[in-house]
């Protein structure tokens, strides 16, 4: 028997299409449908004869029940007994569907029927909060959609979170569709709404009348709504506790003021690209919404005063991302540290900001004295000197990410290191052009003992002698990552590998394609007694004497790839013999010398074996690819 909750077919339901797989079925639902028709259409006045009656049965036909007008058919059907019977009905015609979703679940009268007195269990609805999800994409983004989910699940709670993300664009989503939802899913906590340019404030006022439990709204590209939808939805969700927009040119700064003045609960925003949001907005938002405590807004027309207020108000926010203001000046940033409000502050993301500078990066480092995590990208006058600066003064910082910042150099990057002595445990440094090999006097610098991770990622420049100076002020280093790096040798990386006290459990040395056997042999003698994961992909110059060194010294490896390397089936052979070696992740991609003779080696190594990669290894048939597939079952194999 269909329900509308797994409805699966096609958007327009057939009318007058079967629904129930047994006569019974149709009989009990027949006998619900048929008493209620009674209250609304009484019968025909009574014969005054036999030959009347007769006559009558002969030249008159009783008419169906789809004769009669939506406003009788809304008060039978919310007089039906049970979810059950309303989903049923709901499958008849798209006209009966769309009545059953503008039913709101408190005009459904409640009744108690003589099967429910006797078997109370079998036929009372299932209630619960609303936990509930569905995500609807593309072309299944339909109102003939939305309203039978709404219909199917209204009697288990509703939906708890709806997603979606794109609309059919020929019977796409509309606000019929979004008052379906409203109607039957009084318990909705989250809703995301992408590219959808046919709903607008009307869909959003539904939401808003019907959904009073709405805690996450999230809006992107979405044309059509305006400060009345927003208004609406701060008048009707007072539990509101996260707002994401993104390119909404119609919403601005009245919309983000009721949010502050009505939603108490607002604990997180985040407002990328538009551009009726300015300086009142946010200083409205962040003046009003005390519990702030995430903020995140990217290419917006503020200027120095938004920065200001929240400094001055945002005294809870913990998380805080500034991206693409290109009316915020070095003032604007100056005074966010100085003022020294955001005591609270933990990590803080700044990209494609010119007014972040040497002078207000060191304010940032002195007046947040808890920030943990800064991550700089594209900020391009930022210097040696800032970064040097900043080091000194952020007494708490743990994580330090450079993205794109040409300015900084390798004396920079060298000496901010030796300057952070207690806190620093990650830095990572990607696409600085920057840095290049450059000879320095490491004796008058202090080691950095607290780093344990360091990623160094597609900087050109960056070559032996740095990783060297690396090795020198790093020595507890546990997680390297050197992706990209093709100009490092086996002659610079051994330093850093001889200087690692601590043992080594993860390396990436992916791209490095310059690094041979020799150095993978050194790595599992010093360090594989500690390394977990290793990954060699790209390196054309490892061979099978790699996997020789690797199944005698790494004893608790659990990860390795060795995708486009030099290895053959003697290698996998190898690897499959080593009895202290017990490996879960296996890549062996674009490894154009392994044959159909690995397949008893992997099947071995495949008992211990989660992930296989086998992908783009030519040389292997399918035949031999089906039949591994079939006794690694338990494995997930990618071919």
């Amino acid at each position: 028997m269909p329900t509308l909750v797994n409805y699966s077919g096609d958007d327009e339901l057939y009318p007058g299409g079967s629904f129930c797989s047994s006569p019974m079925e149709l009989g009990r639902l027949y006998s619900t449908i048929g008493s209620n028709l009674d209250l609304y259409y009484p019968p025909n006045k009574r014969p005054r004869s036999i030959l009347e009656a007769i006559e009558g049965e002969q030249h008159y036909q009783e008419p169906g029940i789809e004769v009669l007008p939506d406003e009788c058919l809304f008060e039978i059907f919310r007089r039906l007994p049970g979810g059950k019977e309303r989903s049923l009905c709901a499958c008849v015609s798209k006209r009966w569907l769309m009545l059953m979703s503008s039913i709101c679940k408190d005009e459904i009268e409640r009744t108690t029927s003589f099967a429910e007195t006797v078997f109370p269990d079998e036929n009372q609805d299932i209630e619960c909060d609303g936990y509930l999800t569905r995500c609807l994409d593309g072309k299944k983004a339909t109102d003939v959609r939305l309203a039978a989910i709404a219909v199917g699940t209204s009697s288990r709670g509703g939906l708890g979170k709806l997603s979606i993300r794109g609309s059919n664009s020929v019977r796409g989503v509309t606000n019929l569709g979004l008052s379906a939802v409203a109607h039957g899913c009084p318990s909705l906590r989250s809703l995301s709404l992408w590219d959808v340019s046919s709903i607008g404030d009307e869909g959003l006022s539904q939401i808003a009348k019907g959904c009073h439990m709405l805690e996450k709204l999230d809006l992107s590209h979405c044309s059509s709504i305006t400060n009345k939808g927003l208004i609406a939805i701060a008048e009707g969700c007072p539990n509101l506790t996260t707002l994401n927009m993104e390119s909404c040119p119609n919403i601005g700064n009245e919309g983000l003021q009721a949010l502050a003045k009505l939603c108490p609960k607002l604990q997180s925003i985040s407002i990328k690209d538009c551009p009726l949001v300015g300086d009142h907005g946010v200083s409205n938002l962040l003046s009003l919404a005390s519990n702030l405590s995430r903020v995140k807004l990217q290419a917006l027309n503020i200027t120095d005063f938004s920065l200001a207020v929240i400094c001055h108000y945002g005294r809870a926010i913990t998380n805080l991302v500034l991206s693409g203001l290109k009316n915020v000046t070095e003032r604007g940033f100056w005074v966010m540290g100085a003022a020294q409000g955001l005591q609270k502050l933990v990590s803080l993301t700044v990209t494609s900001c010119r007014g972040v500078t040497d002078k207000s990066i060191e304010a940032i480092g002195k007046g947040c004295i808890n920030l943990k995590q800064m991550y700089l990208r594209r900020c391009c006058f930022v210097t040696d000197s800032g970064l040097i600066a900043f080091a000194k003064a952020a007494v708490s910082l743990e994580s330090l990410q450079l993205e794109e910042c040409n300015r900084f150099t390798q004396s920079g990057i060298i000496v901010a290191l030796s300057n952070i002595k207690t806190k620093l445990r990650s830095l990572t440094l990607v696409k600085c052009s920057g840095v290049k090999d450059i000879d320095m006097e490491l004796s008058m610098l202090s080691p950095c003992e607290s780093l344990r991770s360091l990623a160094i990622q597609k900087c050109p420049g960056f070559g032996s002698s740095s990783l060297a100076m690396i090795g020198k002020l790093c020595p507890q280093l546990r997680h390297l990552n050197l992706t990209g790096l093709y100009g490092i040798t086996d002659a610079g990386l051994l330093p850093l590998l001889e200087n690692c006290e601590a043992g080594l459990v993860n390396v990436n040395l992916s791209g490095c394609w310059n690094l041979t056997d020799n150095i993978v042999s050194a790595l599992a003698r010093l360090h594989g007694g500690t390394l977990e994961v290793l990954n060699l992909d790209g390196c054309m110059k490892i061979t099978d004497a790699s996997l020789v060194t690797i199944a005698n010294n790494c004893l608790v490896l659990n990860d390795l790839d060795v995708s486009k390397c030099a290895i053959t089936d003697a290698g996998i052979a190898v690897l499959s013999r080593a009895s202290l070696l017990s490996l879960q992740v296996l890549s062996l991609s674009g490894c154009p010398d392994l044959s159909n003779k690995c397949l008893p080696f992997l099947t071995i190594l495949g008992q211990s074996l989660i992930g296989l990669n086998i992908q783009n290894c030519n040389s292997i048939s399918s035949s031999t690819m089906e039949m591994l597939v079939e006794k690694l079952w338990r494995c997930d194999i990618l071919i």
